[in-house]
C-alpha cells in the first residue's frame, strides 16, 4: 500500500497557521454531518401532516441515508485511492449541500426520503475519508482530534434538533430544513482552500485493496459489530426521542431543546473521553464506563422518562457520544500506518452504519406492536450489555496479532 498520504504531503505539525486551519476544516466540516437527522424528529408531526407518512415510514428518514453512510463508507477507501482525498472531500460536501438544499421543494414523504438518501451518501464518503485524514495531519495527537472531530459531530445534531424547530414556524418545515445546505457550503468553501491540489491518490493503485484483507480479519467485524449495536442506539433516539415526549404532551420547540440537550451532552463527553484517554493506550475502561452512562440513560426512558428527564438525556448523551468517539479512536489504534487505520475506521463505520440503520425501523414496529416504545428502549439496553461484553476483547497489545496487516510499501 502507497505511503502517500490522504490530504497532503507533510502533516501540519510545526505549521500553526496551517494547523489552525486544517482544525477549522475539522470543526466545520463535522458540525454539517447530523443536522439532516437531528432536524427530523421535532418535526415528526408535521412532516406526518403534510405528507402522509405513518411511523414505519418516518423510520426511512433515518434508515435509509444511515444505510447509505454505511454502503458509502465501505467503497470510500477505494473511491479515495483512485480520485483522492481532496476529490472525494469536496464531492461529498456538495452532495450533502444539494440533497439539503432539494428539501426545500419536497412534495411528498417519497421525496423528502430521497433528500434523506442523497444526504447519507454525502455524509458516508466524508466520514469514510476523513478519519486517515486526521491520522496524517495529526499523527501524534489522534485521539484529542478524533475528540474535537466527534464533539463537532455531535454538536451539530444538537444544533439540527434546537434550531429547525425554531424556524418552522407556520409549517414552514421544508424551508427550516433546506436552510442547512448553506453552513455545508461554507464548510465546502474551507475545505476546498485547505485541501492541495496536487494529492490525487492516498495509495498505490496496484497496492493491496484494504478492504479485502481487511475483511477477512474477524476483529474488523468485531468493530462493525460494536460500533452498529452502539449507533442503533443513537439513530433510535434521533429518530424517537422527541415524538416520545410528545407523546407525554411535549411541545415540538421543547421536544427538540431535549434532543438538543442530549446532543450537547454527546459532543462535551466525545471531546472529554478521548483527552482522558489520551494518557493510556488502554481505551477500555472508557469504553465501559461510556457504556455505564447509556444504561443509565435506557433505563430512565423506561422506568422514570417523566423523572428529570434533562438530567437523564445528559447521562444518556454522554455516554453515547463517548463511545461514538472512543470507537473511532480504536478502529485507529489497531494499525500505525494512516491510510490503513483509516480503511479500517471506514468498514467500520460502513457496517456499523448499516446495522444501526434498521435501528429506526425496528423501534417503529415494536411500537406498533406494544403500542409502546419502551419496548425499544429496553432492546438498547440488551445490545449495552452484548457490547460491554465484547469491549474486553480490545486490548492493544493484540492489535498486531489480530490484524497481521500487509506491509505498508
Amino acid at each position: 500500500m502507497g505511503s502517500a498520504s490522504p490530504a497532503t504531503a507533510t502533516p501540519t505539525a510545526g505549521a500553526p497557521a496551517r494547523r489552525g486551519l486544517w482544525l477549522a476544516v475539522v470543526v466545520l466540516t463535522a458540525l454539517n454531518l447530523r443536522p439532516f437527522l437531528s432536524a427530523i424528529g421535532p418535526l415528526t408531526n408535521d412532516i406526518i401532516a403534510a405528507t402522509g407518512l405513518d411511523l414505519r415510514g418516518m423510520a426511512w428518514l433515518t434508515l435509509l441515508p444511515m444505510l447509505l453512510m454505511g454502503l458509502g463508507a465501505l467503497f470510500g477507501p477505494a473511491l479515495q485511492q483512485r480520485l483522492g482525498a481532496r476529490r472525494v472531500l469536496l464531492g461529498a460536501l456538495a452532495v450533502l449541500a444539494a440533497g439539503s438544499a432539494f428539501r426545500a421543494w419536497a412534495p411528498g414523504g417519497a421525496a423528502l426520503i430521497a433528500t434523506a438518501a442523497v444526504c447519507g451518501l454525502g455524509v458516508a464518503f466524508v466520514q469514510a475519508v476523513f478519519p486517515g485524514v486526521i491520522k496524517h495531519q495529526f499523527p501524534g495527537q489522534v485521539a484529542p482530534v478524533m475528540g474535537l472531530y466527534s464533539a463537532a459531530l455531535m454538536g451539530g445534531g444538537a444544533l439540527g434538533a434546537l434550531l429547525t424547530p425554531l424556524a418552522a414556524q407556520d409549517g414552514a418545515w421544508r424551508g427550516a430544513l433546506a436552510w442547512w445546505a448553506l453552513p455545508v457550503l461554507a464548510a465546502l468553501l474551507l475545505a476546498w482552500r485547505a485541501l492541495p491540489r496536487t494529492s490525487q491518490t492516498n495509495a498505490s493503485p496496484s497496492g493491496p485493496s484494504p478492504t479485502r484483507w481487511m475483511l477477512r480479519r474477524p476483529r474488523t467485524w468485531l468493530l462493525m459489530l460494536c460500533f452498529g449495536l452502539v449507533n442503533g442506539g443513537y439513530a433510535s433516539v434521533v429518530a424517537w426521542l422527541a415524538p416520545f415526549y410528545q407523546s407525554h404532551g411535549w411541545s415540538a420547540a421543547a421536544s427538540g431543546s431535549l434532543v438538543a440537550l442530549l446532543s450537547v451532552a454527546q459532543a462535551a463527553m466525545a471531546l472529554l473521553l478521548p483527552l482522558l484517554a489520551a494518557r493510556q493506550r488502554d481505551r477500555r475502561p472508557w469504553l465501559w464506563l461510556s457504556l455505564a452512562l447509556q444504561a443509565a440513560g435506557f433505563a430512565a426512558l423506561v422506568l422514570w422518562p417523566d423523572l428529570a428527564p434533562r438530567t437523564w438525556m445528559l447521562i444518556l448523551g454522554a455516554g453515547l457520544g463517548g463511545s461514538f468517539a472512543l470507537s473511532m479512536v480504536v478502529a485507529l489504534d489497531h494499525l500505525p500506518d494512516p491510510a490503513q487505520a483509516g480503511a479500517l475506521s471506514a468498514l467500520m463505520q460502513g457496517g456499523g452504519f448499516m446495522l444501526a440503520a434498521a435501528a429506526p425501523w425496528v423501534m417503529a414496529a415494536l411500537h406498533g406492536t406494544s403500542g409502546s416504545f419502551a419496548t425499544g428502549w429496553l432492546a438498547h439496553l440488551a445490545c449495552i450489555a452484548l457490547v460491554a461484553v465484547l469491549t474486553g476483547r480490545f486490548a492493544p497489545r493484540h492489535y498486531a496479532k489480530v490484524m497481521d496487516a500487509p506491509a505498508a510499501s
